[in-house]
């Protein structure tokens, strides 16, 4: 295996748990090895050697560090992904105490292992998926009620305290395809040609360049649409100014849904510092799953505000800028726009 040290470094000066199980770290003035999130004081430099892996970390003279333990990395994915097929197949929300058993941990640890590996405690997952499921249900049941109780909710009200804010319209409204939601439309010019936008009273739900309202029929067919207002107008001149300004458009409010998953990825996006950049595999483990570098990309494609949730801001691993659904054109534009900030 080929280790390539500037990258590997320099994922250990920011300790970047996407990199944990690549390869570990021997520090030769300590004689010990680390995986690269290693909370630890970082040495120098020139103590440092990589490995691929303890085995070849030990045969070099160097032990297992006992605060991250890097051995038991593949042991902890082991436990995670086993935990995670327990809370799929169970039709309640499985204790801690339960999960933790199960994998041969004490729940204080195993809490900490699958919140590194996940970005969620075991509890917050468990009612991410079934928030997600409940999504899903009401994509494609016949009533509000039916989705409810397939999500595997024990109770209406339980699932409108989990979902509230969240939805962006009521649920009565989404699984009807917008049915009595309110979405004021403007088409206007920006520096970046034509560009339509849509808000609901929670914020924008649409920003594209180049459609029209054929566009708001398709996402949401059975919603009222109205074109411009007073206050509207308000909330569109921002969004002119933040496609002058990218860095200013994170504070402009969004109504937008999607998986769990997705909207982690979007809140993540909206973190990222003016005039800086990620990868699509550093918002993958900043998402909760280092592993899902593909889903990242999609869910940057899904992303309905673009501008406001800065997917521009991803590219590739190796700097190169990726895609982007108005063309790299719009996109070199864009971060242009933000480094001067």
């Amino acid at each position: 295996m080929t280790i390539d040290t500037e990258k590997a470094w320099a994922a250990f000066t920011r300790r970047d748990r996407s990199f944990d199980g690549r390869f570990v770290i021997g520090v030769l003035t300590t004689g010990i090895y680390c995986r690269p999130s290693c909370a630890a004081r970082q040495p120098r430099r020139e103590n440092v050697r990589f490995f691929a892996d303890g085995n070849e970390a030990r045969a070099a003279g160097l032990r297992a560090c006992k605060r991250c333990r890097p051995d038991e990395v593949a042991r902890d994915e082991a436990a995670v992904l086993a935990a995670i097929d327990e809370i799929k197949s169970s039709e309640g929300l499985p204790r801690l105490e339960e999960l933790a058993q199960a994998v041969g941990y004490s729940p204080t640890h195993f809490q900490r292992v699958f919140t590194r590996a996940t970005g969620l405690s075991p509890a917050a997952y468990a009612r991410a998926l079934r928030e997600e499921r409940a999504r899903e249900a009401l994509a494609s049941e016949g009533s509000v009620t039916e989705a409810i109780y397939e999500a595997g909710f024990e109770a209406a009200s339980r699932f409108y305290d989990s979902m509230e804010g969240k939805l962006g319209m009521a649920p009565s409204a989404w699984v009807k395809g917008g049915t009595g939601v309110t979405i004021r439309w403007a088409l206007v010019e920006s520096s970046l040609g034509p560009m339509l936008v849509a808000a609901t009273d929670k914020g924008v739900c649409r920003l594209s360049f180049g459609r029209g309202r054929e566009e708001l029929e398709r996402l949401f067919p059975n919603a009222e649409l109205v074109e411009g207002g007073a206050d509207f107008a308000n909330l569109v001149q921002r969004v002119v100014a933040a496609v002058d300004d990218p860095a200013s458009g994170r504070e402009i409010p969004v109504d937008v849904r999607g998986t769990a998953f997705q909207e982690r990825v979007w809140q993540e996006l909206r973190k990222i510092p003016p005039g800086e950049t990620r990868s699509y595999a550093e918002i993958a483990a900043a998402a909760g799953n280092p592993a899902a570098v593909r889903a990242a990309g999609s869910a940057n494609g899904a992303n309905h505000v673009p501008v406001l949730i800065p997917c521009h801001c991803v590219i590739r691993s190796d700097g190169s800028l990726g895609g982007y659904a108005y063309g790299l054109d719009i996109k070199r534009e864009l971060l242009a726009r933000e480094a001067t900030k």
